[in-house]
């Protein structure tokens, strides 16, 4: 298959040749021997066909292996819980005494991660509370919070010890670090009941919010749903500095994967929690819910037929259905329990604490001390018969980057492309299209957007330049390679580059030439100056517009601000050995249109929509008809005269090219439907697309 590769900056870059740097010579007379150790620690419930502990284990009672290689144990430590329910809490009069002096945290803002060889937390059970309260309306919040406070106050055992945390949309904050304090423990849940109406003020959304994740752009802070498993994610992390097992429960009111968008975020989260020993046990603040079957007074009217033929009920129930369905995936593939359409929520806290029994844990020195980032699959067993044994199958050994060769950082590449565990740490987002070229081919093409501010950090640690890696391939629907993308793209970091890409993202262009058919595509991006990788994998599809009789074959729609010239932000990346580059049809009259991959748009630069219509069994041109129309909710907002065409490329499809530019200004900020209609009058025929975007101040 052809490919077109090119580098689109949003702004101007000065873009230099790639230079390998030379490595620092060697003093003579100096040698140096490095080794390196890594403990691996286990956690194991040893249990009889009753379901008891087994109590009493030595190391030498057990057998671990490591990729089929006998490890050696060095430590066996029994941790063993005292169920027995803690003493009374203070008086209401004592205790509202305690709730009024300031309580600070056992660690301030984090969790205080073991020195090796101290199990800090010995004999205790590890519980989180994480409240989400940017997902939670202030009655769920209050349910919440309320339910974690009674587990506080009358269930909680002398052997746990819990840690609050919270994420209100920005950042997460660890109130409390684990601590059987439970005078500390309310008195932070009664600070958040005060501030109960936080994580809901109106906000700019073209504000700068960082976060723990680095998810900082304006436009990236609208993938709520990525947010918030990413911060569950950083929560996780957090968690794994600590050798025992735990348990993260989660407060929330439903969390929603947006189709396919948020599949490498949710599956990150879910290995991350594997990697650091957690589970999760969701709690669905709503409660049991009983609504009304076309909502309730909180929502409009949904109109239309829909709510006479039970298409609106039906809607409102499966979107309901499917927040529950991502919490239940969250706990069934860490080994947690989700606690859904239940009014005692403390009983999910309760569930998390009735899954960790008393357990082991083992350590030892892998003899296997490459930091490739492979998958070591572990296996224990005990030499007690009819003893039944539940621990972490495997685990992904560590990478230093800074020490990697260029054949390591190829390898790397290699494997993080053919991983099926997305890698996150740099925020990818892209938009695949499609152009019908001939009877048989189309133009895809592919835009990805990384957020400069991630690239900036380079400058902040000292780097003037930084070196982006592309990676991708599409595969058919068989799972065959049908074409690939490598490039890389070197940029200087002076310091007005550097203030520039805070604000800006770097978009990256490329283009296959495929057949109609299903698709995968699977990009990959690094930062060659700190090792930082991103993967973006979707599924799209090229339709065979050839079939299309009912309706006028168009093309993708391309929504953009930005309309560039070619020797300001176009620059080759890669080589196509000598081949004539495809044309694109994003370029035109030597200006490049950038199209916007997150639909977010300011309300003080224009709107650029283009697309293309085709008539290719028509005898000679019919004049075609055009408007873009704004919708927000059932409302219409705004709509463009009519754009009628009459000419179209000379080319056996008989190719329309529709083109809009329009100010946005006179629309208030928020967000809408933009509709493109296309209508043949002559044919009588029609085309409709639609999709969401965001209009920010």
């Amino acid at each position: 298959m052809k490919r077109f590769t090119a580098v689109v900056l949003a702004f101007s870059l000065t873009m230099t040749a790639q230079q390998a740097p030379k490595p620092p010579a060697a003093e003579e007379g100096m040698v140096t021997f490095k080794s390196n150790t890594q403990l691996v620690i286990e956690t194991v419930f040893v249990k009889d066909k009753s379901g008891k502990p087994i109590e009493g284990l030595t190391a030498k009672d057990f057998t671990l292996t490591e990729n089929n290689i006998v490890q050696t144990i060095q430590f066996a430590e029994y941790q063993k819980f005292d169920d027995a329910k803690a003493a009374p809490m203070p008086t209401a009069v004592a205790a509202a005494k305690l709730v009024n002096t300031p309580v600070s945290s056992v660690t301030s803002g984090q969790i205080a991660p073991e020195p090796p060889g101290d199990i800090r937390h010995r004999d205790h059970r590890l519980l989180a509370l994480y409240f989400d309260m940017a997902a939670m309306q202030v009655p769920d919040q209050i349910r919440a919070l309320g339910s974690a406070r009674k587990f506080i106050r009358t269930q909680m055992t002398g052997s746990d010890e819990a840690a609050i945390l919270e994420y209100t949309g920005a950042a997460v904050k660890v109130l409390n670090d684990f601590t059987s304090d439970r005078v500390a423990l309310e008195a932070s849940i009664e600070k958040l009941i005060v501030g109960e109406g936080q994580g809901f003020e109106e906000t700019d959304t073209s504000a700068d919010t960082g976060t723990a994740f680095g998810q900082n752009d304006a436009e990236f802070n609208l993938f709520n749903t990525d947010r918030q498993l990413a911060a569950l994610q950083t929560a996780v992390k957090m968690l794994g500095t600590l050798t025992e097992k735990k348990s993260l429960v989660y407060f929330s009111s439903g969390l929603r994967l947006s189709g396919s968008s948020n599949q490498a975020q949710m599956q990150a989260t879910v290995n991350a929690a594997i990697r650091a020993n957690v589970s999760f046990f969701p709690v669905d603040a709503r409660g049991l819910v009983a609504s009304a079957p076309l909502g309730d007074a909180t929502v409009g009217s949904p109109g239309g037929q829909g709510m006479y033929s039970g298409a609106s009920a039906l809607s409102m129930a499966t979107s309901f259905q499917r927040s529950q369905d991502t919490m239940y995936s969250l706990a069934a593939d860490t080994g947690g329990k989700a606690l859904l359409d239940n009014n005692d929520l403390a009983m999910g806290i309760v569930n998390a604490q009735q899954a960790i029994s008393s357990y082991y844990i083992l350590g030892y020195y892998t003899n296997q001390t490459a930091l490739d980032g492979k998958f070591r699959r572990v296996k224990i067993t005990v030499n007690i018969q009819d003893a039944k044994l539940d621990y972490r199958q495997g685990f992904f050994a560590g990478k230093t980057f800074s020490k990697f060769t260029a054949a390591d950082k190829e390898r790397q590449l290699e494997d993080a492309l053919m991983l099926g565990d997305p890698i996150t740490e740099l925020t990818l987002a892209m938009e695949v299209d499609y152009f019908q070229m001939n009877r048989a081919e189309y133009f895809v093409p592919v835009t990805v957007k990384v957020p400069g501010s991630e690239l900036a950090l380079v400058k902040k640690s000292g780097g003037e330049r930084t070196l982006i890696d592309f990676i991708g391939e599409v595969k058919d629907e068989f799972g065959t390679t049908v074409s690939n993308v490598r490039d890389k793209v070197d940029i200087k970091l002076s310091g007005d580059t550097a203030a520039e890409l805070v604000k800006r993202p770097i978009q990256y262009d490329t283009g296959f030439t495929l057949l109609p058919g299903n698709y995968t595509i699977k990009i990959l991006a690094r930062d060659d100056e700190t090792g930082r990788i991103g993967t973006y994998m979707t599924k799209f599809l090229v339709p065979n517009l050839n079939k299309e009789d009912k309706r006028i074959p168009i093309s993708s729609v391309v929504l953009s601000s930005q309309l560039v010239e070619m020797r300001d932000a176009l620059f080759t990346a890669g080589k196509d050995n000598g081949k004539t580059p495809i044309a694109n049809p994003l370029i035109q009259n030597g200006q490049k249109l950038l199209a916007n991959v997150t639909h977010v748009f300011s309300r003080n630069k224009d709107l650029y929509v283009y697309l293309q219509a085709y008539e290719p069994n028509a005898t000679a041109f019919e004049p075609l008809v055009a408007f873009v129309t704004f919708y927000r909710g059932q409302t219409k907002a705004f709509e463009t005269q009519p754009l009628q065409v009459t000419e179209g490329l000379p080319n056996r499809l008989k190719t329309v090219p529709l083109k809009f530019s329009m100010s946005l200004s006179q629309l208030p900020a928020g967000r809408y439907d933009c509709q493109v209609t296309v209508l043949n009058p002559a044919g009588q025929k029609a085309a409709f697309w639609q999709a969401p975007i965001v209009l920010t101040q």
